[in-house]
């Protein structure tokens, strides 16, 4: 009898137990949590403890049931898709798109799966988007096709309560014979850098060899007519240093000849006179001034 009350005991508790883990739910920070109550949506006031969440939230057993909605900026891959461009050239592109529930009621309520509804139309998108573009600018302009993407994901995924907040497209494989060409096309590419660079270097090597002859036939240009310059002052120098040393001689001169009295000039002319009869020239010019010196010496020894 005891063992049998002990055993219903258990069992009670066991039962208690578990209606008690499905009714206490933990919410963390970045979730939230829809009840329904007999299968209607329960407005966050009429829930029992907690509401939405986060925190502790109370559920009645058997008539509640509670959905978790992820609140964080959430990531998905979108595998390799094979479209066709504009100009008809089959090309496979995969890409990320990023998603953040801003209503997480409306997650629920609006779609079963909206992780997998966006995915699909994410796939059927990039192919109505790439189908009008040619190829080139599907290899070039990856930017513009991230944004047409996000605005028209957003356009679907905004009724659901979800914001898609970025689409990064990963990577183009073009066609084989693209390929190829856009290989060649690189190789082509870049001998012409290479030659263009070559030709450049020559250009500026020329142009620096031109500039230096030009600077050094300037500077010897400048040498020479400093050197000039210098020559010409030396000259100019010596002529003034010349002209002043004969003018000092004049100067001189003069001064010894205002000292020099009558008799001494007439001493002076016969000096002259007498190497003038050295000369072998037959010959004799005498100056007119001469005889009238002579009569004043002769004069003045006449009266002594």
């Amino acid at each position: 009898m005891n063992y049998v009350i002990l055993c219903g005991v258990g069992a009670v508790l066991v039962i208690g137990l578990i209606i008690l883990a499905n009714a206490v739910r933990i919410i963390p920070e970045y979730q939230r949590l829809v009840v329904f109550r007999l299968g209607r949506v329960l407005p966050t006031e009429k829930r029992l403890v907690g509401g939405s969440g986060p925190g502790l939230v109370l559920l009645i057993p058997g008539i509640d049931r509670g959905v978790k909605v992820d609140l964080r900026e959430q990531i998905r891959e979108v595998p390799h898709q094979t479209s066709i461009t504009k100009d008809n050239a089959p090309i496979s592109i995969d890409f990320l798109w990023y998603y953040k529930v801003l209503d997480w009621t409306q997650s629920v309520l609006a779609v079963q799966n909206f992780e997998l509804s966006a995915a699909g139309i994410a796939a059927t998108t990039l192919r109505a988007v790439i189908g009008g573009i040619p190829l080139d600018d599907v290899l070039s302009e990856r930017e513009h096709i991230n944004n047409m993407l996000r605005t028209r994901l957003d356009e679907v995924t905004e009724r659901w309560g979800v914001k898609v907040t970025n689409v990064e497209i990963r990577e183009i494989i073009p066609p084989r014979e693209v390929q190829d060409a856009m290989n060649r096309q690189m190789s082509a590419e870049r001998i012409r850098r290479a030659v263009v660079t070559e030709s450049t270097g020559t250009r500026e090597a020329a142009i620096n060899v031109a500039e230096g002859e030009k600077q050094s036939n300037i500077l010897r240009a400048e040498g020479q007519k400093q050197s000039v310059i210098l020559s010409a002052e030396g000259e100019r120098q010596s002529q003034l240093l010349r002209a002043e040393g004969f003018a000092l001689a004049l100067e001189a001169i003069f001064n010894a000849a205002k000292a020099v009295d009558q008799k001494t000039m007439t001493l002076q002319y016969f000096e002259t006179l007498k190497s003038i009869g050295t000369s072998p020239s037959t010959k004799y010019i005498f100056p007119m001034e001469f005889t009238s010196l002579l009569d004043n010496f002769l004069g003045k020894e006449t009266r002594k």
